[in-house]
């Protein structure tokens, strides 16, 4: 290996992160460069680049592997070297999508990544080639009124726009077929089922810390909204009692969250028994399945077990129907209810205005109301520090060429985290 070194004329860091309980399969990776690698060393700097990319041509069908076109990055653009991706349940809603206005093909899906800068387009300052980042979802431009005031986590500079299906500042895609040009559309302002990609820089985080690269993808949406659900917009307290409704990667992140904050009793709610045990790992305390409650509501019985209602109570499903059970189950004269999932239809919610009045809360959030630039390296330094789980959200890790497998797995509810690895 260090022949190789010397021979592209740059400098490699690989990082072997054994935490306790970890084990050697799953140690993490995490590639670190000189600046003059991704741009000096092979060229590629203003140019087109041809690579990999995970093509999704049919709602519902299997990813195609394509070579495709990659181009340089404009004004207010990086493009990245993807080191490993995972999928989420957001990505597997748009691939089923066979309708307008969501239904887009041929696209590039992959929203959960961390890669290496390759090169940078004019404007750009904050980040250079060779910087390890995470490309996410919710745009973080630093500067505007909403991204200054520490109210929300809103960006005024793509407020207004909808899911996309190019780069946020223009609409036009950086991604073509290799051979016969044909365009292919962004997803999320992402799209990391791809060799290289192409994103704008207010969705770009730099990590400065030795994190695993496999541990960091995690920080780019699930988790991240989780843990930040329960310590930004609810502010769990220590000794309160959680309600979670929904334990996917979302749900049990917001378990993982509560526990860190000294939550008392935290109570799963979820169709899938297996999810019980799962919970655990992450804080946990009671279970219950809404489907073996018979008859009676199931805020009755969250209320029954949380001595009149939750302290907090989560919604990461995104189901209006769902979103009215947490916030039923919330304790009067003071129960928040936070909604973390995302409602595709757009049904609308319905609550009773004097149950409003008894002084419950609801409110809603994006990217757990996290600044993405400023609270996703605080995150990771959580876990360097032990003080953040994110070993047991990975459960497999495969190869590029093995992306479909990693569908299946999550389709088919065997899989929390799948670990897509590009250069294996």
């Amino acid at each position: 290996m260090g022949t190789r070194i010397m021979e592209v004329r740059c400098r490699l860091i690989i990082f072997f992160h054994n935490r306790k309980g970890s084990t050697s399969q799953n140690r993490g990776i995490i590639f670190q460069t000189s600046s003059s690698m991704e741009s000096n060393a092979s060229g590629t700097a203003g140019k087109p680049i041809r690579c990999r990319a995970a093509v999704c041509r049919r709602a519902g069908e299997p990813l195609v592997m394509e070579e495709i076109q990659v181009e340089p990055p404009k004004a207010w653009e990086v493009r990245i070297r993807i080191v490993c991706t995972s999928i989420c349940h957001t990505d597997v809603t748009f691939w089923k999508m066979d309708s307008a206005p969501f239904a887009l093909f041929p696209r590039i899906f992959g929203h959960e990544a961390v890669g290496v800068v390759e090169s940078v387009g004019e404007k750009v300052e904050e980040v250079k080639a060779g910087d390890t980042v995470l490309p996410v979802f919710w745009s973080n431009c630093e500067k505007c009124r909403d991204c200054e005031s520490s109210r929300g986590n809103a960006c005024s500079v793509f407020a207004n726009q909808r899911p996309g299906s190019g780069m946020p500042r223009d609409g036009t895609t950086r991604f073509s077929g290799a051979n016969d040009g044909e365009a292919i559309h962004h997803f999320l302002g992402v799209s990391s089922f791809c060799e290289y990609t192409v994103v704008d820089v207010a969705h770009v985080v730099k990590i400065s810390s030795p994190i695993p690269a496999n541990r960091a993808c995690l920080l780019s949406c699930g988790v991240s909204t989780g843990v930040g659900g329960a310590w930004k917009v609810a502010d769990v307290e220590p000794g309160s009692s959680v309600v979670i409704f929904g334990l996917g990667v979302v749900g049990l992140a917001v378990a993982e969250g509560a526990r860190r904050r000294g939550a008392s009793k935290i109570v799963g709610v979820d169709l899938n028994p297996d999810k019980f045990e799962i919970g655990k790992k992450f804080g946990i305390t009671d279970f219950v399945n809404p489907g073996a409650c018979g008859e009676r509501p199931i805020s009755e019985v969250i209320k029954e077990m949380t001595d009149g209602g939750a302290d907090y109570s989560f919604e990461c499903v995104g189901l209006a129907s769902v979103m009215a059970d947490a916030f039923n189950s919330s304790r009067e004269g003071g129960g928040k209810t936070v909604i973390l999932g995302v409602e595709m239809r757009g049904a609308p919610l319905s609550l009773g205005s004097y149950e409003i009045l008894r002084g419950r809360t609801v409110v809603g959030s994006f990217f757990g109301g996290l600044k993405p630039k400023s609270d996703v390296p605080i995150l990771a330094q959580k876990y360097l520090d032990q003080e953040l789980n994110l070993d047991d959200f990975i459960t497999q890790e495969v190869s590029f060429q093995d992306i479909n497998t990693a569908f299946d797995l999550l389709l088919q509810g065997k899989s929390l985290r799948c670990i897509v690895w590009m250069d294996r």
